[in-house]
């Protein structure tokens, strides 16, 4: 399978566990595979057969920096939902999200998830 590449979206916002992170906030690295079929748009040569990657960007920094979630993985879940429901080209999803700030004492580059879904059949 075909797949459009996103890699290290840079978003700031309001997700975890401690009540910190809530306020203060914090920077999340996103990485997200689109696996969808580009045979037809590369002999077309029109957007329309293919998936906008800028309207699946705004799709994802809108849920990164406007909704909330106690989890990283309830926000990656939301992101994979959702780009599966706007975007039917979109057969399935690889995301990962790295949080380098997370509270966590310790050195360490990030914590992260990394999920695959799939369209419903």
């Amino acid at each position: 399978m075909d797949k459009i590449i996103m890699k290290n979206l840079s978003f700031y916002g309001y997700h975890g566990a401690m009540r910190e992170e809530n306020v203060l906030g914090q920077k999340f690295f996103i990485d997200i595979d689109l696996y969808v079929d580009l045979e037809k748009a590369g002999n077309s040569d029109h957007v329309k057969d293919t998936v906008h990657y800028g309207e699946a960007y705004a799709l994802v920094k809108d849920i990164v920096e406007n909704k909330r979630f106690d989890l990283i993985e309830a926000l990656v879940e939301d992101i994979a939902k959702e780009i599966l429901n706007q975007f039917q080209l979109v057969k399935e999803i690889n995301v990962t999200i790295r949080k380098p700030e997370a509270p966590v004492a310790g050195i360490f580059d990030y914590f992260g998830v990394e999920i695959r879904r799939k369209q419903n059949a």
